[in-house]
Formats: structure tokens, sequence, C-alpha cells
């Protein structure tokens, strides 16, 4: 990201900054691996630090039921069942020590609690819903196609339009960034970047409350869920700046690399963390060699492990596609076109189809929640008609 300032800041960090009645505003260091790496300054009118009380932790872990598998899979995310609570509503699916990766289907905002993801960054694509993200720095708008960044630590509420949410949602243990071959040494996105500055949405809308009372937080630490009640509301801010805020970039705004022949996913390629990589597919013209083969060739994924999540369109490359499928292709075995798609795709001058993909170079695994909506048959999927398992 690059730096940006809201509302008001002293003309130089770690130095008085009073409020009109003489005290001293309370500034917080908001910073990232250590101290080495992005940072913000905050402004807070109350101290941060003041608990009223804290509650009985419970766990949030994933219950994983396959650690370790070699098979093609496929999930139904639109089976997982809507439910009032947003946190409530996050059904981890896909997990190992990297990310893990979730569904929420919330019906209500976020109205009496507050949470802080200590754990991770997340990446809360909205596949379905509108509303805003409020936060410490500011309001943020969200629509269809949106990928909402939120970085660790940051405290949140969802708000939401209507009951009719659809939410695919990574953490990330690490930081998650834009790719490095994207940016120069000073940070800004290149000519060649399939996106820039422009298309980054930032805060708006600073509100500073200066309330107290009892509000309640929960905090995820090592999958842990702690209940936390402050004494003062978070969102205080009289004004703050740095690198370190959450911003949203719509998926609609993914420019495509395209090519005479197929292009490998890594043009897809639209954010990075440590052991992997998020990719957006999205509409766009077709290789235009006059032998060219628009459907992906057969590969192995040797080291990683591909998710793919099916947001609209046609698919060429598959059949039976639905809104809110997952398919999961682990390393270590090839997949490719379902029967009939690599011919049938010859000729066709562009496709409509929008999907994330997330390729893990650790293996995934898969919890309770993803075998509850598994269509099991979906790794012979590749087998000629009349041919089954018998």
């Amino acid at each position: 990201m690059h730096y940006y300032s809201m509302g008001q800041v002293p003309p130089k960090r770690h130095t008085q900054f009073r409020k009109p009645d003489g005290s001293l505003y309370h500034e917080e260091l908001f910073s990232t691996e250590g101290f080495s790496d992005l940072h913000s300054l905050l402004y807070h009118v109350n101290p941060p630090t003041q608990i009223v009380q804290v509650g009985e932790p419970y766990s949030v872990a994933p219950k994983v039921v396959v650690d370790k598998q070699l098979k093609h899979r496929s999930l139904r995310g639109f089976k997982v069942e809507p439910q009032d609570d947003y946190l409530k509503s996050r059904q981890p699916v896909l997990v190992n020590d990297d990310c893990k990766i979730i569904l929420a289907a919330p019906r209500k905002s976020m109205t009496d609690y507050f949470f802080k993801n200590a754990d991770a960054d997340e990446v809360i694509f909205i596949h379905k819903g509108n509303g805003r993200l409020k936060t410490m720095y500011g309001t943020l708008d969200f629509e269809y196609g949106d990928y909402v960044v939120i970085p660790r630590g940051t405290t949140y509420q969802l708000e939401f339009d209507s009951e009719d949410n659809r939410l695919f949602i990574v953490e990330s243990a690490s930081p998650v960034t834009t790719p490095n071959r994207y940016r120069n040494d000073y940070g800004q996105l290149m000519e060649h970047a399939p996106f820039c500055e422009r298309d980054i949405r930032k805060p708006g809308q600073l509100e500073t409350h200066d309330e107290q009372g009892k509000f309640l937080f929960y905090i995820k630490k090592q999958d842990q869920m702690y209940p936390y009640y402050y004494l003062n509301h978070p969102f205080d801010l009289v004004g703050w700046d740095g690198y370190v805020y959450p911003y949203a970039f719509s998926i609609h705004n993914f420019e495509p690399i395209t090519g005479r022949v197929h292009q490998p996913p890594p043009v897809h390629q639209t954010f990075a963390a440590r052991n992997f990589v998020i990719c957006s597919f999205v509409p766009r013209l077709y290789d235009y060699h006059p032998l060219a083969i628009p459907a992906p060739y057969n590969h192995s994924n040797i080291d990683s492990d591909e998710v793919l999540y099916y947001v609209d369109g046609d698919f060429m490359s598959r059949k039976h596609v639905e809104q809110g499928m997952i398919t999961l292709h682990p390393g270590g075995i090839p997949h490719g076109p379902h029967p009939g798609a690599a011919e049938k795709s010859i000729g066709k001058t562009g496709t409509e189809e929008l999907a994330v993909m997330v390729d893990t170079f650790r293996p995934l695994q898969l919890t309770e929640q993803a075998l509850a909506v598994e269509d099991k048959g979906y790794y012979q999927s590749w087998l000629p008609e009349g041919v089954t398992s018998n």
C-alpha cells in the first residue's frame, strides 16, 4: 500500500498533540512484522488500553477431518446454511498453517460487538450483498465483486444492507500484499500491472466516537476467541496516517493479461502472501493464435494445491459449474479440462467467467464443514461417458 492520511495529525510523530482542553491525544503505533515493516500512527481521544472485563475464551479452531489427501474435490459452497450472526456464520472449509479458506452467509449486521482478528490478515470477497466495513480508520463501502482487505489487528464491524450475503474469506498468517513483480523499488504499481492505485478504494468518512461504556470485542488469537470489554469506543480516532489500513479492490477492475496462446495462472495473480497467492479470473478475450486452444492444458500442480471458487459465468474448462462451487486440485496429480472442453473452446473469442483462485504451496486440509457440502463423485468427472468405477 501507499501513504494515506485522514483527520488531524501532529506535524511530527511522537510529539505532543493536544485536545482543545489541553490534555494529550493518545498516540498508538499500529505496526506489522514487528517494527520493521508497514505501520500507521493512530491518534485516539481516549486510551485504547482500558479493559473493563475479560470473558472466558472458547475455541474456533477448524475441525480437521482429512489432514492428508490426494484426491480432486468439489464443494458446493452455497449449501453452507446462512446464520444471523457474522462470527457464527464463518465456516472454515480448507486450511493449513499459512491460510484458512472460509465461507460465510451472515444475515445480520454486527451491531452489538466488534471483531478483531489478531491471528491473520483477512481478504473478504463479496460474492453476494453490499454494505459497509466500519473501522477506526473510517468507513469503507463494499458491493458484489469487491475484495475487502483487512490488516490483522484491525477492529471492525460489518454492516449489511440486506440479509442475502455470501462471503468467500481467506485468512492469511502473513501480511497480504500486491505482488512484488507489479511494483517498482518505491512501491508504485508499474505499467504492466493489471491494476493501479486508482483502482484501490481507501477508507472515508472518519467518525470520532468519544464514548465510554462497556464495549464488547471478540478478539481471535491462536484460534481462541476472547471476549473483551473495553471502557472506550474503539472508533475514537481524530486522525491517523501511514501505510497500514483496510482497503477495497473490485475484481471488475482487474485488467486481464492475454496472449496469442493460453497464458499461465500467474498472469491472474492479484495478491501475494507467504506460501500462497490469490488470483482473479475475469471476462477476457481468448488467445488469438490461429491454432490456439483457449481451454487450459492439462497440468500437474506438483508444488501447490489449487483452489478455485466459482463466482459467475460460463467456464469453458468445466462442466456442471454452479455459483459458490469450490474445486480443490491437490499437488501431485494432474488435472485439466473436462472431456470435450478443449475441442469445444476452439474458435471461441472470449469468456465471461468470474472466479477467485487460491494456490497454496503447502497442502490443504479438509474440515467437517467441507465434507458436509462435498460432491463426492467429482474426482471421476474426467471419465468418458459410460465409464464408471465398476
